[in-house]
């Protein structure tokens, strides 16, 4: 199953994420299908390829808890 889920990348104490499509079985950090946008807890920043996540949504990809408050707060869902 493919799901949204974020994607840690950064370093210690100044982490960002990127939105990613991954299989459900792959390591947090492991390889992505597809990178869809990213997310900066830190100053609440997000830049996300629309387009390409409702595809994903409508192929059938379930966006993880966080990624799913990501997308509402962006009234992608």
């Amino acid at each position: 199953m493919v799901k949204l889920r974020l994607k840690r990348y950064g370093r210690k104490g100044q982490v960002t994420y990127r939105i990613v499509a991954m299989n459900n079985l792959s390591r947090r950090d492991g390889k992505a299908i597809e990178e869809l946008g990213f997310y900066n807890p830190r100053t609440n920043e997000s830049s996300l390829n629309i387009a390409n996540i409702k595809r994903r949504i409508e192929q059938g990809a379930q966006p993880t808890n966080t990624v799913r408050y990501i997308l509402a707060k962006a009234n992608i869902l």
